[in-house]
C-alpha cells in the first residue's frame, strides 16, 4: 500500500543517523562475509565488454551490469546483508528505511526474501515506475510512505519511525553492514576480470550518492587490489562527497539538484566519508546534461536502459576521467529503474549540453509578413523551430514570443546570432540560470 504522507514540513534532516547496533568500521572481511551470506539470493552480474566506449576512451572498458539485479541495481546487496543478520526479536519488530526508489527496492526484496516486515519512506519526486517497482517485490511484506521532497526528508521520516517503533532503521549507506554488502562489487569485478584478461582491472569506476558503494569497494580493494585506481563519480548538481573532502567532514549541501534521484544525497554519511577520506579517493563530477547524452547512447547502441544513476560511471569516461591508451577499465552500471515518460526531459537535457538547444524571447514587430521574415531570414535551412508560444496585443507595437530553436551543429550558434543581430525583432537569449530557463526544463 502507498501513503501520502502530505503533513508539516519535516523535521531538520537525520542523514548520518545509523541502525542500531551498526558496528564498527569496514574491512576486507566483512564484505567477503557479506559475500558469502549473499550466495543464492543475489545474483553474480555480467561483466561485458563496451565496444563504444573502448572506442572513444582507447582503453578497454568494461561494464558491470549491476542493473541487471532482480532489482536493477547493487542496493539489494547492502539491504539483505543488514537485514539477514538481525535476530528474532527485531525481526518481528520489522525493518524501515528511506530511499531515493533503488534501496527501497532492496530491502523490499530482502523483507520478502526472509519474510521481515518493513516500511520504506519514499520522497515526491520518485519516479512512479520505482514506487511501482518496490509494491511489486515486497508484497505483502512491506508498505510504502510518500513524504517531503527530497530523500532526506524521508530519512527524518524513517528515523522518527523507527524510533517510535522500535523497527530497525536500513540505511542506504550509512552502516557498516549496508557498506558491507554493497562492496561485495568489488569481489565480483575482481573475479571476473581476472577470468577474463587475467589480471584485475587497472581503473574502478563506480557512481557516488551517499558513499556506500564507494566506502566498500574501497575498503575490499584497498586489502585486496590496493594497485586498482578506484574513481567515484558524482552528478555535478549533487556532489556532496566532494564537499565532505573539502570540509573534512561530512556536510549539507545548501543546493541539491535531484535529477539524478538515484544519486541525489544532500549528506553523505557518517559510516562512508572516513573510509572515502582515509584513501584519498579520486573524485570527479559530471554535468547533468552530459548523463542524458549518456543514457542515450547506452540505449540507442548499447541497448541498455539506464536512469540517470546508472549512467554516472560511464558518462565520466569522455570527459572527466584520464585513462592511459590500452588499459582495463571497468564502470559500474547500477540502476536501470528509468520511467519511460522521463525521455523527453533526457533528450531536451542532452541537446541543451551539446548546444544545440537554445530559447529566445523575440519581440516581433506587429506587422504583416513579420513571422515569416523571421523563417526566410533569421532560420537557417537546418534549424528546427520546437517551441513558439506568441502573445498578440493590440496596443502595442510588438508582440512577444517564447522561441525554442534546435540547430544541427553547435558551432551554427555564432551564425545564428549573427542573423538574429540584422533583424528588425529584437532577440533576448534565456540563459540557463534564468528562472524562466528552469521552468522550461
Amino acid at each position: 500500500m502507498t501513503t501520502d504522507a502530505r503533513g508539516g514540513p519535516p523535521a531538520a534532516p537525520l542523514p548520518g543517523t545509523t541502525a542500531p547496533d551498526a558496528g564498527g568500521a569496514v574491512d576486507a572481511a566483512l564484505v567477503e562475509a557479506a559475500a558469502r551470506r549473499l550466495v543464492g539470493v543475489v545474483g553474480t552480474t555480467p561483466l561485458e565488454p563496451s565496444v563504444r566506449l573502448s572506442e572513444a576512451t582507447g582503453a578497454r572498458v568494461w561494464l558491470k551490469r549491476e542493473d541487471l539485479q532482480v532489482v536493477r541495481s547493487y542496493k539489494a546487496r547492502g539491504a539483505y546483508n543488514l537485514i539477514a543478520q538481525l535476530g528474532a526479536g527485531p525481526r518481528a519488530r520489522g525493518v524501515v528505511c528511506a530511499s531515493a526508489g533503488n534501496h527501497g527496492q532492496g530491502v523490499a526484496y530482502a523483507c520478502a526474501a526472509l519474510r521481515v516486515p518493513g516500511r520504506v519512506y519514499l520522497p515526491r519526486t520518485t519516479p512512479r515506475q520505482k514506487r511501482d517497482r518496490i509494491a511489486d517485490l515486497g508484497g505483502a511484506f512491506v508498505e510504502t510512505v510518500v513524504v517531503g521532497d527530497t530523500y532526506d526528508d524521508a530519512a527524518t521520516a524513517a528515523t522518527e519511525h523507527a524510533s517510535s517503533s522500535g523497527a530497525t532503521l536500513v540505511p542506504a549507506f550509512d552502516d557498516p553492514r549496508t557498506v558491507a554488502g554493497q562492496g561485495t562489487v568489488a569481489i565480483e569485478v575482481v573475479e571476473q576480470a581476472v577470468a577474463a584478461q587475467g589480471a584485475p582491472p587497472d581503473v574502478l569506476v563506480v557512481p557516488v550518492g551517499g558513499g556506500g558503494l564507494l566506502a566498500g569497494v574501497l575498503a575490499w580493494m584497498g586489502e585486496r587490489h590496493p594497485g586498482v585506481r578506484v574513481v567515484g563519480v558524482e552528478p555535478a548538481g549533487a556532489a556532496s562527497m566532494a564537499a565532505a573532502v573539502a570540509a573534512g567532514r561530512p556536510v549539507a549541501l545548501p543546493h541539491l539538484d535531484t535529477f539524478v534521484d538515484g544519486a541525489a544525497v544532500r549528506q553523505v554519511g557518517a559510516s562512508t566519508y572516513p573510509v572515502v577520506a582515509a584513501h584519498r579517493t579520486e573524485l570527479v563530477t559530471v554535468e547533468e546534461g552530459r548523463i542524458c547524452r549518456e543514457m542515450l547512447a547506452m540505449y540507442q547502441t548499447d541497448g541498455i536502459i539506464a536512469e540517470p544513476a546508472g549512467a554516472l560511471a560511464t558518462a565520466a569516461l569522455a570527459e572527466a576521467v584520464d585513462l592511459a591508451p590500452g588499459s582495463s577499465v571497468v564502470c559500474v552500471v547500477s540502476g536501470g529503474n528509468n520511467d519511460v515518460s522521463r525521455y523527453a526531459e533526457i533528450v531536451e537535457r542532452a541537446l541543451i549540453h551539446e548546444g544545440r538547444k537554445h530559447y529566445f524571447l523575440v519581440d516581433f514587430p506587429q506587422e504583416p509578413g513579420a513571422l515569416r521574415r523571421f523563417l526566410d531570414e533569421v532560420l537557417g535551412p537546418d534549424d528546427d523551430i520546437t517551441l513558439f508560444e506568441y502573445v498578440k496585443r493590440s496596443n502595442r507595437e510588438t508582440g512577444p514570443a517564447l522561441v525554442g530553436l534546435e540547430i544541427a551543429h553547435p558551432g551554427d550558434l555564432p551564425a545564428l546570432l549573427a542573423r538574429m543581430g540584422g533583424s528588425p525583432a529584437s532577440f533576448e537569449r534565456v540563459a540557463a540560470g534564468e528562472p524562466l530557463f528552469r521552468y522550461l526544463l
